[in-house]
């Protein structure tokens, strides 16, 4: 069986590792045994799972493989809390995927988040962002996604540290790519495989109301963010292209029933353009929509892209932030990361320039939380998260 034959463990859930490890003639225990090998040991080959038998180690190898991404390029914000890595997938097919640490503040805890993707681009077009100009390339496999965040976690098993949470906010839409990307939450949350808790995880939606409502019947704690970045049908079809003609009104119910059948509070990501969407007119339409939903309001001031759109002035910003409050909606602005890096909203692609050596320290990066971080030798003009 040749590799491109053979399923990655990534891409299982426990119970096919059962089988898989039953069908290579071993004991079911030896199952959680490859498991924690693979995601608590960060093994990256058969051979290095030194807790299992000589021959069944080689047997899975002809059944299976695992499949770890293969990091291009590595670039790190100047205060080394955001971390981009150009990831090669095992064809050659890159993606972008953000490590962005949060440090403890206000009694709450430090937080390390992967922002993965799901696509390799997007066909979604929304004009402001980097990967939708860059095109639909192919969706990713659920293995794919799931060795972002393996990736990533080995970076961070190195300082010590964990992931605390994993946003599906990278490139490409995932509820486009619908069955990989519930797979690879399913992998990721259970006790068995990757571990994390449901609520740790956002799945955001620039607006596939049939996903929306499949994934509200999934029995998930996830969280859901929409994209909606415009309070009404015309604006929101010149900022997404591929938005309906009733796009606006038809995610507001979807997103209502999301809220009635998992009881999870529903965010709305508004990123503001300055000249487009971004008028106090604009903000009282905005709130007139979301008033009395419960949802929250995420501003985002739009980040540089090719694509020319300008963020407002922080005046103008606070102004649409007091227009909402006032009015009784829920918002907050987002604190962006890694803008200077282009690992921020809506700035991933993959048209890099070649591939960068990175040196031992620097590929460590820091000890923690704290302090700067690496630069990349080289141009930080980079691979580059989309919504």
């Amino acid at each position: 069986m040749s590799d491109a034959d053979r399923p990655s463990v990534y891409g299982m859930l426990p119970a096919e590792v059962d089988t898989l490890v039953l069908e290579a003639g071993g004991e079911r225990y030896r199952a959680d045994q490859l498991l924690r090998a693979v995601y608590r040991d960060g093994i990256r080959g058969f051979e290095e799972a030194r807790q299992l038998p000589a021959g069944l180690r080689e047997r899975l190898a002809e059944l299976a493989t695992v499949t770890p991404a293969r990091e291009v390029r590595r670039v790190v914000s100047e205060d080394g809390l955001t971390t981009k890595l150009l990831l090669a997938m095992t064809d050659g097919t890159l993606i972008e995927t953000v490590l962005m640490q949060y440090p403890a503040e206000g009694g709450r805890h430090p937080r390390s988040t992967v922002c993965v993707s799901t696509q390799a681009g997007c066909a979604m077009g929304c004009v402001f962002c980097a990967t939708g100009q860059m095109g639909f390339e192919r969706n990713l496999r659920a293995a794919e996604i799931v060795a972002q965040v393996v990736t990533v976690a080995g970076l961070l098993r190195d300082r010590g540290e964990h992931v605390t949470n994993v946003v599906f906010m990278g490139m490409g839409e995932p509820l486009a790519n619908y069955a990989e990307t519930i797979r690879a939450v399913r992998i990721l949350t259970d006790p068995r495989a990757f571990g994390l808790g449901q609520r740790h995880i956002t799945i955001s939606t620039v607006g596939v109301v049939r996903g929306i409502d499949r994934l509200a019947g999934e029995g998930l704690q996830v969280g859901l963010a929409i994209s909606l970045h415009a309070p009404n049908d015309a604006l929101r079809r010149r900022l997404v292209p591929t938005a309906g003609p009733h796009s606006v009104s038809e995610l507001m119910a979807a997103a209502r029933r999301y809220f009635v059948r998992t009881g999870r509070r529903v965010t709305f990501e508004y990123a503001l353009i300055a000249g487009v969407n971004d008028s106090e007119t604009t903000a009282r339409e905005l709130a007139r929509l979301v008033r009395g939903t419960g949802a929250h309001v995420n501003l985002i001031p739009v980040n540089p892209t090719a694509g020319g759109f300008a963020r407002p002035a922080r005046r103008q910003v606070l102004a649409f932030e007091r227009v909402l409050r006032e009015a009784g909606v829920n918002c907050t602005v987002r604190v962006e990361k890694g803008t200077e890096i282009s690992a921020a909203c809506g700035q991933l692609r993959t048209d890099a320039a070649a591939p960068v050596v990175i040196g031992e320290a620097e590929a460590r990066g820091p000890a923690s939380g704290r302090g700067p971080g690496a630069r990349p030798a080289g141009p930080s003009r980079a691979p580059s998260r989309s919504r």
